[in-house]
């Protein structure tokens, strides 16, 4: 007997680029997820209808590479069935008052409280106790709200303002100006920080500025 021996990413010599782009949610009403999503604000890219028994649409989330597809006929998974599905923001207040406006029954912001979770409440997917409001410290990825649309299939929102180390690879790319404005006041905070250690102006703040926003999403520290 022969064996084909599964070639180590290592000895690869070029990777095919596999982006991760579409999710399928399932809903029992198209028209009523149709109204929900557009609500949001989102994207509609696509609307296909066959006329008979086919009908797929497509939307797309503010600043997002990853869409949600939805329609008839497109999956045979239960409605409502889609659970603990991301939506990272960089500022998650602004993000729950912009749902709220939409008319979308969000929650809370709520934070991790520590040990584990024996409640209903739903999404948040770590098992752990919620406690209300922002995370204390405001640290990355520690601050949440959920929501869920009209068949129940649940979204949590959370907020991350610097990746973890070796998350962001490349050039440094922000996905609204929204995002690119936010990071330029953080860049803005900590350069002030900055100049009160030193106990001087600095003069080539651009260059700290550049320097910090490329740090900060590929999670490194800070320049001194």
């Amino acid at each position: 007997m022969s064996t084909t021996g599964v070639p180590s990413p290592d000895t690869v010599g070029s990777r095919v680029d596999m982006k991760f782009e579409i999710v399928v949610i399932p809903v029992s009403d198209v028209g009523r997820a149709k109204e929900f999503y557009s609500r949001l604000g989102w994207r509609l890219d696509a609307d296909y209808d066959n006329g008979s028994d086919f009908r797929v649409l497509q939307f797309t989330p503010p600043g997002s590479g990853c869409s949600v597809i939805f329609g008839k006929n497109v999956t045979g998974a239960a409605p409502g069935s889609a659970q603990g599905l991301y939506l990272v923001v960089s500022d998650i207040a602004a993000a729950r008052a912009e749902l709220i406006a939409h008319g979308v029954d969000a929650t809370e912001i709520f934070h991790d409280g520590g040990g584990v979770f024996a409640g209903s409440d739903p999404h948040y997917l770590f098992g752990r106790v919620r406690a209300s409001g922002l995370d204390p410290e405001r640290r990355s990825y520690r601050s949440f709200l959920s929501f869920s649309d009209p068949d129940g299939n649940g979204w949590l929102m959370q907020e991350v303002t610097t990746r973890l180390p070796g998350r962001v690879a490349g050039d440094t790319t922000y996905a609204s100006a929204s995002d690119l404005s936010k990071a330029m006041q953080r860049a803005a905070a900590a350069h002030g920080q900055h100049e009160a250690r030193t106990g001087q102006p600095d003069a080539n703040w651009p260059e700290w500025y550049a320097e910090y926003m490329v740090r900060e999403q590929k999670g490194e520290a800070p320049p001194e």
